[in-house]
């Protein structure tokens, strides 16, 4: 099993929450932290901007990532959400069986 960890933002704390349990609820995702307060400045539409987003990160497999990724398509209120993943190349091995078990793969350790 491959595990992502997939960084997202949202432009409220309620958009977060929605994406969260829209993964969570679908078994898209074991876990998904919320932090408030990240400020972004970014090129959209020929001009620089700044604004207020909330991070969400999520962790997951990587055979689920396509379905993760059009859930919070669906869900998103912008019109080109972040979604970009990085494979977790290790970590605290129950922890990572706990990511299979609680997205639905049964794990061989």
């Amino acid at each position: 099993m491959n595990v992502v960890m997939v960084y997202m933002t949202a432009g409220s704390m309620e958009q977060a929450r929605i994406i969260a349990r829209e993964l969570i609820t679908r078994r898209l995702a074991a876990c998904v932290n919320v932090l408030e307060g990240m400020t972004a400045m970014y090129w959209w539409e020929g001009r620089m901007e700044q604004a207020q987003e909330v991070v969400v990160l999520a962790k997951t497999r990587e055979d689920l990532l396509s379905a993760l990724v059009e859930q919070v398509r669906l869900v998103h209120e912008y019109d080109c959400p972040c979604i970009v993943s990085w494979p977790l190349t290790g970590g605290y091995p129950p922890f990572l069986d706990w990511i299979g078990r609680e997205t639905g793969e049964k794990m061989i350790s």
